[in-house]
This record gives C-alpha cells, sequence and structure tokens, in this order.
C-alpha cells in the first residue's frame, strides 16, 4: 500500500503468502537491496585493474567524487570517516530506486528503515566525537560563552536528539510522496505519460540519498572540530 492506495502488485507480499510467512514487505525488500549491492560489490572487485572499465570505472567516478567533496567540506579526517558515509549513501540510493522497479516498493519509504539508519548516523558521528575530543567533547554542547553554558546545554542536547528524527521524517516523507504520486499516475494515466515523471523521481531518488549523506558529512564536520 502507498498512503492507503493499492499498490497494482507487490511481489514481496505475494512471497509472503506463497511461504506463509508474515515478514515485513519492507525487511524483504530491505534485504532485497543489500543482496543488489553484495552482487555489485563482488563484481566490481572481481577484476580490479589498474585501467579501470565498465562497472569499475562507474564505481570509482562515484566514490572518488564523493570522497573529494567531503575532503573540500571537512578536511584530510574526512577520509577517515568517509566510508561510513559513502555505505550509507550507496544503500539509500540503491532502496530509493528499487521504488522505481514495477512490483517493487522503497524501503526507505517505511519510517523504520530510515530510523534505523538515523539512529546509526546519531550514534556514529558522537562515538566519533568522543574518541577524538575524549571529556572535552561535552564542550560542543555548551556554546562559546561560558555564562550562557547551562542554556546552551540544554538547547544543544535538544538539537542533537531532533535530527534522528529530522534525518527519518525528511526522507520518509520524500520518498513515500513520490510512490504515491507514481502510483496515482500510473493508476489514471497511461503508462507512456507517465515516462517523464519517472525519469524526474528517479532524479529525485538520488537527491534524497545525496541529501542525507550531506546531513550526515556535516554532522560530522561537527563532531570532528574543535570546541570554541
Amino acid at each position: 500500500m502507498a498512503g492507503g492506495l493499492p499498490h497494482p502488485l507487490l511481489i514481496m507480499s505475494e512471497l509472503n503468502h506463497a511461504l506463509g510467512t508474515h515478514i515485513p514487505n519492507h525487511v524483504w525488500y530491505t534485504w532485497f537491496g543489500m543482496s543488489v549491492l553484495f552482487v555489485l560489490g563482488f563484481i566490481v572487485s572481481r577484476k580490479l585493474s589498474l585501467v579501470p572499465g565498465g562497472v569499475q570505472n562507474l564505481a570509482e567516478i562515484i566514490i572518488g567524487g564523493l570522497e573529494d567533496f567531503v575532503v573540500t567540506n571537512i578536511g584530510e579526517r574526512g577520509r577517515e570517516v568517509f566510508p561510513f558515509m559513502c555505505t550509507l549513501f550507496v544503500y539509500i540510493l540503491i532502496l530509493n530506486l528499487m521504488g522505481l522497479v514495477p512490483g517493487f516498493d522503497a524501503p526507505t519509504a517505511n519510517v523504520n528503515t530510515n530510523a534505523a539508519m538515523a539512529v546509526c548516523t546519531f550514534l556514529y558521528y558522537n562515538y566519533v566525537g568522543i574518541k577524538l575530543h575524549g571529556a572535552g567533547y561535552i564542550k560542543h554542547f555548551m556554546g562559546p560563552i561560558p555564562a550562557l553554558a547551562p542554556l546552551m546545554f540544554i538547547i544543544e542536547v535538544v538539537s542533537h536528539i531532533s535530527r534522528p528524527l529530522s534525518l527519518t521524517l525528511r526522507l520518509f516523507g520524500n520518498i513515500r510522496g513520490e510512490e504515491i504520486v507514481l502510483v496515482l499516475l500510473f493508476l489514471l494515466a497511461p503508462v507512456v505519460s507517465t515516462l517523464p515523471m519517472y525519469f524526474l523521481f528517479m532524479l529525485a531518488k538520488v537527491i534524497q540519498a545525496f541529501i542525507f549523506f550531506m546531513l550526515t558529512m556535516i554532522y560530522l564536520k561537527g563532531s570532528l572540530e574543535e570546541a570554541h
């Protein structure tokens, strides 16, 4: 279902029915997305070459571009946290794009999937901050003026706690909204006329994955910087 609308066909619902299981659809689709990533990783790493071609070339362009973007914004320390961010981006991108495959549903259109990733991001950037600064990490919550530290501490704690909620709902709202519009278009309009919107949504899903990646980078940059 997409926002109360009947989905034309959900393959995993049929699989659940056939197997007699009650595994939520978004979990099935998440497992499928992870399988796709494992297969892609195997294909890319199977025949690594100094002169890349095909899939290896595409992977190096995407990963190299993202790494340069992170190092430009965070500095050399960005290379230490880049594997986490890159994994997150590719994972979200694959899950988002699954919603464009007929019979599939985007796992990121389910709030539980997004909440898991948002909590991981929250725990990771705080872990990085504590590991780097030790007890001094608490200065990130105190603000620049000592007299206002008690007030700033409360504001900063609330701000940090709201970040996972913001990450979760932003991705969920955008992907779920696109899924509803796409189902409506397929139900009400001829298939050919929906193709421009189909490619527009493909771009939107890439952008949503990049926004999650960029916000994660901003949070990590804050935890890596020295408090003032």
